[in-house]
């Protein structure tokens, strides 16, 4: 049997599964040491100790000044962003991609504008965000909605396009409405597909929202890394990014079991990433 075509069982995945992170373990802390052993007071690559230290220190440990929790304070606030940021960008992608995607006129329209729009790097307007809605949080919320909308919107769109012209068809033959074949034909084949747009627009998400936590923010994820790099803290900063990773796998991960509940006959062709 060639090799492409062997399934692999659960315990043999895991394991190939486990062997970049341990082997990504084991290099840094090899490389940690060798640079301790150096200069023990070294601030580059703190051991795997100093961090958990430090992950402590931020999650369980209140603040002197303020008196919070400052890992679970800033988790909270950026999820919200985060979160507010992809629930406008979903609203839209579901709106415009199927008006993009089924109604010609919407599409002569609306697409070649949002074509053009997602291709503006996001970052470059941040300065007018903040000038027109001003440092709070409207202003990272809009950086996300400004950086996923309208590639979800186009991916929406070509979700519907690529509907087969067959059930269209069958749906006008019995009488459909534009309406109910929207909400009957072109929404249920498409909603996995909106899943998926959120997963892949997470990514670009999490970007934008530590970029506007760093330059204007006095809290969050991203504030904090930037907050803490003066000091050269990276017992700090290296934790923060894996406790942001962590989170991203885990919502990635819920969005995919999502899918698959939701919709077994999408992902009755094969595995999903």
């Amino acid at each position: 049997m060639r090799i492409i075509n062997k399934k692999l069982q659960s315990p043999a995945r895991f394991v190939l599964g486990a062997i970049p992170f341990v082997a990504l373990i084991a290099t840094y802390t090899f490389a940690s040491h060798i640079r301790r052993a150096e200069n023990p007071a070294d601030k580059l690559l703190p051991s795997l100790e100093a961090m958990g230290n430090a992950f402590y220190r931020m999650a369980f440990v209140a603040d002197k000044r303020s008196g919070d929790y400052l890992l679970w304070v800033d988790t909270i606030d950026s999820l919200v962003r985060l979160g507010s940021g992809i629930a406008v960008s979903t609203i839209f992608a579901l709106v415009l991609g199927i008006g993009i995607g089924f109604i010609p006129h919407i599409r002569a329209s609306l697409a070649p504008f949002v074509s053009a729009i997602s291709l503006i790097p996001p970052i470059t307007i941040l300065p007018i965000l903040f000038i027109v809605f001003g440092l709070g949080e409207l202003s990272k919320i809009m950086l996300i909605v400004v950086g996923t909308m309208p590639v979800m919107v186009r991916s929406m769109a070509q979700a519907v396009i690529d509907i087969p012209r067959e059930m269209i068809i069958k749906a006008e033959t019995l009488g459909a409405s534009v309406w109910q074949m929207i909400t009957r034909v072109v929404l249920p084949q498409t909603l996995p597909q909106l899943i998926m747009s959120i997963r892949l627009g997470l990514v670009p998400a999490w970007i934008f929202l530590i970029s506007a936590e760093a330059i204007a923010s006095t809290s969050g994820l991203g504030y904090r890394i930037f907050l803490v790099r003066r000091f050269l803290a990276m017992d700090v900063i290296l934790p923060y990014v894996l406790w942001i990773t962590l989170l991203a796998f885990l919502i990635d991960r819920l969005l995919l079991a999502l899918s698959k509940r939701a919709f077994r006959w999408h992902h009755l062709s094969g595995e999903s990433l």
